[in-house]
């Protein structure tokens, strides 16, 4: 057992693999933006992604177990935060997502109150005692988690708000969920899903639902989004355009290229073959994060690192998804690829996460 942290510790090849993403992220918003008034936010890009390694840096050196003796106070701030966006956030496109900073820049505190939630979910399981998780537990894990999860759903973000769901139910397989409990829980949700459809949803959140089923009825119009989606994603082929020679990207018949739909985009310019390529690299990413749960010196790192886990598949499953059609559109990017702050600095601020307890299994 070693006395002292060494940055020999860290997983190397695991962000040699985020880089890669980065990189091919910023190509393709580069591709996506540099004949539209977005010219230019590929620079952004890279500046977030230094930004974010900055502090992937910093938050590796910080013990991650004085951070979960302070999760409480952390989630408590979260919850403050997000009141504040609803009342003084600034308002786009009928929602409150949003705190101006000076510049011009906008913060989503959406985004790094997951991994305040995955703190607090892990302390929480890491003190509690018996090995199976008792109803009592499964209530207050979902306080923990629901309530930021209600807030986000207020801005109204139904897409951000989702990903609070695979961060509780990881806690809950982790934490010993009985059988009875889950199937309990399941009938729950679809209770409150049929409420919430009928009471909490706006119309067009449930447009995009309808449009997902059915998007030939109205392909002008709801249905356009998914249809150009499948268009771009066809037409790229087995080898694909090439960079800046999509004719849905360059022609602006797909929406939204650089941000909801970056998957789309690089699907049609790069073709089957780097669409696969970079699924793969997201595959690679997940089984080093599964593996450093795994090597975890407690269990509350095996819970963090594996909350990360759930947040990052998730956003994978439901962008990808959403390009091919096999979800409804949602406004879920796709980590590292596509453009924006909040997303890429909370992916970092996770990824800091995971290598400060990777550098701590051989402390003592």
């Amino acid at each position: 057992m070693r006395r002292f942290l060494s940055f020999r510790d860290f997983d190397w090849l695991l962000l040699g693999f985020i880089l890669l993403i980065c990189a091919l992220g910023v190509l393709e918003v580069y591709s996506t933006t540099f004949s539209t008034r977005f010219a230019g936010m590929h620079i952004k890009q890279v500046y977030w992604i230094l930004v974010g390694l900055g502090l992937m840096f910093a938050v590796s050196l910080v013990n991650y177990h004085s951070l979960l003796e302070r999760s409480h106070w952390l989630w408590i701030a979260s919850v403050l935060a997000l009141v504040a966006v609803l009342i003084l956030g600034h308002k786009a496109l009928g929602a409150r997502r949003w705190i101006g900073l000076p510049g011009g820049m906008h913060f989503q505190p959406s985004e790094w109150v997951k991994l305040v939630v995955i703190l607090a979910l892990a302390r929480y399981f890491h003190e509690m005692k018996q090995r199976e998780a008792a109803l009592a537990d499964i209530a207050k894990t979902g306080l923990i988690a629901g309530v930021p999860m209600l807030l986000v759903l207020a801005q109204p973000d139904l897409g951000t708000a989702l990903t609070y769901v695979p961060i509780f139910l990881m806690a809950l397989f982790l934490g010993g969920l009985r059988l009875r409990h889950a199937v309990a829980l399941g009938m729950l949700a679809c209770v409150l899903g049929a409420g919430g459809w009928l009471f909490v949803l706006k119309d067009y959140q449930k447009a995009r639902v309808n449009t997902f089923l059915n998007p030939e009825n109205d392909p002008q119009g709801k249905g356009y989004q998914i249809q150009q989606a499948l268009i771009a994603v066809g037409s790229g082929g087995i080898w694909g355009k090439g960079l800046t020679k999509g004719t849905q990207t360059q022609g602006e018949f797909l929406p939204m290229t650089h941000t909801d739909f970056a998957f789309a985009s690089f699907a049609e310019e790069q073709g089957f073959v780097g669409a696969c390529g970079v699924l793969l690299l997201y595959f690679m990413v997940l089984a080093r994060l599964i593996q450093n749960a795994q090597t975890a010196p407690d269990r509350a790192g095996t819970f963090i690192v594996m909350g990360v886990v759930a947040v990052l598949a998730f956003h994978v499953l439901v962008n990808v998804g959403m390009v091919v059609r096999f979800m409804p559109v949602t406004g879920i990017p796709l980590p590292l690829m596509s453009y924006g702050g909040s997303s890429v600095l909370f992916m970092f601020l996770a990824l800091g996460l995971v290598m400060n307890i990777r550098m701590r299994r051989f402390v003592n």
